[in-house]
């Protein structure tokens, strides 16, 4: 079969290859003769060309993997991320979640040339970015991983948990930056995962209550499986994706199309976890 997709001898980064929907990634781009360099605070047991061990809460050790890789990068998934619900505190998810996550992105961009792509995994626990773009916007215009900090630690209120507006901050950040990076020949694009098998899976039933998390897998009518959600991410980065960008691609067997079309009950969705 010819290299349809375009991954043959290609340089990649995938951030959470430890696990999930990372290691599924990895493993995919992987089998598509794709030279994986891997990013997590675990180490990945898969064949990699390279693993290197950093934190997305501490900056420097972004900036040391980054530097350990070099060379030419091809393509940036970015996979990585934490639970919200109280789960962790809200500002080490949003460290996670955006800031680490942004402030990878921005060291491996020196590296990428015109045709180079990046995606990262948001949620549909984003969906409310669209009713506070003002505030999201106030985020965009921060610079460097310590000015989304400084940021965050001044808007508490709108941090929350941490989770839903990290994710939202990814969904907007991905469409903020398509318009720039375009112009360098650079794709950027984000999927929105339906709740999914994976180790963080327990977390997120006993935050969110499984009741929410099962409704937004009701059309599907199961939890998507890691190597789903890794065929959306290596889909959106592929050769095949041409000049898609600043994409906002749901995974979600169906969710987001039931949901605009009136099909799921969002009360559901609206209730959280009883304290224990």
């Amino acid at each position: 079969m010819s290299d349809v997709l375009g991954y043959a001898g290609k340089r990649v980064i995938v951030s959470g290859c430890f696990s999930g929907m990372g290691e599924a990634t990895a493993r995919l781009l992987l089998d598509l003769g794709a030279e994986v360099h891997g990013l997590d605070f675990k180490e990945c047991a898969l064949p990699l060309a390279s693993f290197h061990q950093i934190d997305l809460r501490d900056p420097a050790t972004i900036e040391a993997g980054i530097a350990a890789i070099g060379g030419k990068i091809d393509a940036l998934f970015n996979c990585a991320g934490l639970p919200g619900g109280g789960a962790f505190p809200p500002l080490d998810t949003f460290k996670v979640n955006f800031a680490g996550t942004r402030h990878l992105t921005e060291c491996v961009l020196p590296l990428m040339g015109a045709g180079a792509a990046i995606v990262s995994i948001a949620s549909t626990g984003g969906l409310g970015w669209s009713r506070r773009i003002p505030v999201h916007m106030e985020l965009m215009q921060t610079r460097g991983f310590d000015g989304a900090m400084a940021w965050a630690e001044a808007h508490l209120d709108q941090v929350a948990e941490g989770y839903a507006f990290s994710k939202e901050a990814v969904i907007v950040w991905t469409q903020f930056s398509c318009a720039s990076l375009i112009k360098r020949g650079i794709r950027i694009n984000c999927s929105l995962p339906s709740p999914t098998q994976t180790p963080m899976m327990d977390t997120f039933q006993a935050t969110a209550g499984k009741e929410v998390i099962d409704a937004a897998a009701e059309p599907l009518g199961r939890y998507s499986t890691a190597a789903e959600q890794a065929g959306g991410v290596v889909l959106l980065n592929s050769a095949l994706a041409g000049i898609v960008t600043g994409v906002v691609l749901p995974v979600d067997g169906g969710f987001m199309g039931s949901l605009a079309t009136g099909q799921i009950d969002i009360s559901k969705m609206m209730r959280r976890a009883e304290p224990a």
